[in-house]
């Protein structure tokens, strides 16, 4: 072969390497909180069902992040986190090796109880959308962190937890939504220009520290999530109160998400408490909630669920269940590893040690599971940061480390 054709084909080479990290992340696509339609699911098949006694392999690993609760978000070839560095919440994006690409100060950091940064970014249509510890709600270039825009929660009167705000925001439509607290306990914000289009009715609610979700009831646009006063539904049209369930008023704290399936929706809290599975009715546009059950058998301090097929699978106490949602019915228990948070992928339940850094996978069945694998990675403290399963891989993020992990099966 001649010297022109070896440089030719080496170039061939080089243009196609560039490429394909790109070609790779375009299916990487983790772009909010608890996924693209922020419910612990992920759409990865293709997955390992079983994993080698040390665990899956390790692709990279990187530090420095400083203290922080909040998980990745992953989306056009770009990994957002955020953590408390020095005197600053920092906005990190890495590129799919996990190399820095830039981090930017957003906010001043959260020193008060169980300090470190909370909201988990959100990007939308080249927007990344961020809320402080402080009520700060930030929306950036999602490709520099340049600010666009930013508004207060106090500005609406909000006032937050004795842990801070910890939501991560909710864009649906047009819209940013979040929960400043108070008399305007949820406000929906233009997404492009942060003008307010709407403020909730009929509430008066602490904000607590789980975020908003958005579904379709019977044709009618649905926001709810947890308050201090209790579990809440709006129009996402005007914001318009549907129903204030008390069940859980007053808690110690209400930190999960509500969940949506076929018309019921649950919501499980720790401390004692347990849950509750509403069943919505749509009529006249609007939509009324009627309590089906509560149960003691599925505390969930902040790890969190997922519904499946009919059934909640989450942490319950120091270890994980499932459970029927239209009933109550208590299909298993296994301790696994122990008391953490979870996301679902290809069949499989990732699971995640709140204290033990030891990641878990668990057969995802109502009808019995088994672990498939255990190992652990180094931090300190409570690990609040849910597991990311996106693009074939796995994040972890332990205090100030963040690992990736190789899990498709090759």
């Amino acid at each position: 072969m001649s010297k022109t054709k070896v440089v030719l084909a080496l170039s061939v080479l080089v243009v196609f390497l560039v490429m394909l990290e790109p070609m790779v992340a375009v299916g990487a696509e983790w772009p909010c909180w608890r996924g693209p339609d922020r419910n612990g699911i992920s759409p990865d098949t293709g997955l390992l069902k079983k994993w080698p006694e040390a665990g899956p392999k390790l692709l990279w690993k990187v530090d420095g992040l400083g203290k922080g609760f909040s998980t990745v978000a992953v989306t056009g070839g770009t990994i957002y986190i955020t953590g408390d560095v020095d005197d600053s919440l920092t906005l990190f994006a890495f590129d799919m090796n996990g190399k820095i690409k830039w981090k930017v100060p957003v906010d001043k950091t959260w020193t008060k109880d169980h300090p470190g940064s909370r909201s988990t970014p959100t990007i939308d249509d080249g927007r990344l959308y961020l809320l402080s510890g402080h009520g700060k709600a930030v929306c950036m270039d999602a490709g520099n962190g340049q600010v666009k825009w930013y508004k207060t929660m106090n500005s609406f009167g909000g006032k937050s937890g004795g842990w801070g705000y910890a939501e991560s925001i909710l864009i649906h439509n047009d819209m940013a939504i979040v929960k400043p607290g108070g008399k305007n306990s949820i406000v929906a914000l233009n997404k492009v220009t942060g003008e307010t289009v709407w403020q909730s009715t009929g509430i008066n609610a602490g904000p607590e520290y789980g975020s908003c979700i958005a579904f379709d009831c019977g044709g009618v646009d649905v926001i709810a999530t947890g308050t201090k006063e209790g579990l809440v539904g709006v129009s996402a049209r005007t914001g318009e109160k549907f129903w204030l369930n008390e069940w859980c008023k007053g808690n110690v704290a209400n930190c999960p998400d509500p969940q949506y399936s076929e018309g019921y929706l649950f919501w499980a809290n720790g401390y004692g408490k347990g849950g509750i599975c509403l069943k919505l009715t749509p009529a006249g546009g609007k939509v009324a909630a009627e309590e089906v059950f509560t149960t003691k058998d599925f505390v969930c301090h902040h790890g969190g669920y997922v519904i499946l097929d009919g059934h909640i699978y989450g942490n319950h106490s120091g270890g994980w269940t499932c459970m029927e949602l239209k009933t109550g019915k208590v299909k298993w228990y296994e301790k696994a590893v122990g008391k953490g948070s979870l996301c679902y992928a290809d069949g499989m339940l990732y699971v995640f040690g709140e204290r033990s850094g030891k990641a878990g996978l668990l057969v995802c069945s109502p009808d019995t599971t088994k672990v498939r694998g255990t190992f652990n990675v180094e931090g300190s403290g409570p690990s609040w940061a849910h597991p990311v399963v996106t693009g074939g891989r796995l994040y972890l993020r332990y205090a100030d480390n963040l690992y990736c992990f190789d899990v498709k099966d090759r």
